[in-house]
């Protein structure tokens, strides 16, 4: 049925501006997005089925855009609001952190990584580094790898850190799998970058490993 033929108070539209975007489910808000459907594909059905074709929403936001693309009902355009509602809503996370205020938690990190770095289907090794109030002077992403894995030189860390004027340095790095937990790998690169840093006088704070909905901290864990 067309949403047009809905009684009002049960369209999506409508429940958001009364009740809130929280109380609607997530092809709800896809529909909303989408605002028509495809012949023969009323739009809260295309939703529905969009949801499941990509594994929810995250699977949706994330595709590249070939995948997005290819889908029936979808297309270039709607795969550009797609892109430019999720840089908005990184925007509106990092804000705070732009406006030179310090990181004064993990939480504070975790937030900031997840909204740069939990949407990457290749992984991607980052860095923050801090004056030594422990105020953002930048976020760098300084290497980029396949599904597997980044290579990592703490020679070009070390440079970067220095041209940074940084104090202090938050790494993160997230895993495409999802799975958060932190390898060997992951905790031997720490030691090495802690140690050349620490030869200029640079602290190294913590590294994070960014899953799907998950944030591991080696520092809290006791791996650095």
């Amino acid at each position: 049925m067309p949403l047009s033929d809905w009684p009002t108070d049960e369209r999506p539209r409508e429940r958001l501006l009364s009740h809130g975007a929280q109380t609607l489910s997530d092809a709800e808000l896809l529909a909303i997005f989408l605002r028509t459907g495809t012949t023969g594909m009323p739009v809260m059905a295309l939703a529905r089925h969009l949801i499941e074709e990509f594994s929810g929403l995250r699977g949706l936001l994330t595709a590249s855009r070939r995948q997005f693309c290819e889908v029936r009902g979808l297309g270039t355009a709607k795969y550009a609001q797609v892109q430019a509602a999720m840089e908005m809503a990184r925007r509106v996370m990092d804000e705070p952190l732009r406006q030179g205020d310090p990181l004064r938690s993990p939480e504070d990190t975790r937030r900031f990584l997840t909204s740069r770095l939990g949407t990457y289907p290749h992984e991607v090794f980052a860095g923050l580094f801090l004056d030594n109030r422990h105020r953002v002077i930048q976020y760098r992403e300084l290497f980029r790898g396949t599904i597997d894995g980044a290579a990592v030189y703490p020679r070009e860390v070390v440079r970067q850190a220095l041209e940074d004027n940084a104090a202090a340095v938050i790494f993160a790095h997230n895993h495409p799998s999802g799975v958060a937990e932190p390898s060997q790998a992951d905790i031997s690169l720490t030691r090495r970058l802690k140690e050349a840093l620490g030869l200029v006088d640079i602290r190294v704070l913590d590294h994070m490993v960014v899953g799907h909905g998950e944030v591991i901290s080696l520092a809290e864990r006791g791996l650095m």
